[in-house]
């Protein structure tokens, strides 16, 4: 982050700690979903998480 700052072209603003997670959640289902489309990850049908509810 430092070196970041160090760049006058680099503009940089903290994040808050709900942000972050959201971001990491989000860059989890995008991996999922590559998985997933390679057929490297076996998914749920809409009938399966259904039926757990």
């Amino acid at each position: 982050m430092e070196v970041l700052k160090g760049l006058s072209y680099v503009k940089t603003k903290t994040i808050s700690n709900e942000k972050a997670v959201l971001m990491e959640e989000m860059k989890e289902a995008v991996e999922n979903l590559s998985l997933a489309r390679q057929g490297k990850l076996q998914l749920k049908s809409a009938r399966d998480l259904y039926n757990e509810l």
